[in-house]
């Protein structure tokens, strides 16, 4: 995961997720219109995601639930890192999301 990192975004350490898309270079429009159904790929984790569990009170599964939401938010134009407010958004979407699929 690290050595992903490095290559992909020029950062020198590990994470618990990435999320590479399949359409930088396609319009939303023309893939609808295509029928693309292939956002991209998501690396997850899993050892990572393991100790994050521990960390937030949560079962291995639902932390792997929050790095699939998380992840699949940044393939369809979700970003948490240009600004406070885009952060703040995508953690109220993920919140909504991962309460869909566990309830509390």
């Amino acid at each position: 995961m690290k050595e992903l990192n490095l290559r992909y975004r020029g950062l020198d350490k590990t994470t618990d997720v990435l999320s590479f898309s399949q359409m930088e270079n396609v319009t939303q429009q023309s893939a609808i219109s295509n029928q693309q159904s292939i956002l991209g790929d998501i690396v997850i984790n899993l050892h990572k995601a393991k100790r994050q569990a521990v960390e937030r009170d949560l079962t291995f599964n639902e932390e792997l639930s929050w790095l699939l939401i998380h992840g699949i938010l940044h393939l369809t134009g979700y970003d948490h890192e240009k600004s406070r407010y885009l952060k703040n958004k995508m953690e109220r979407k993920e919140k909504e999301l991962f309460n869909v699929i566990n309830p509390p």
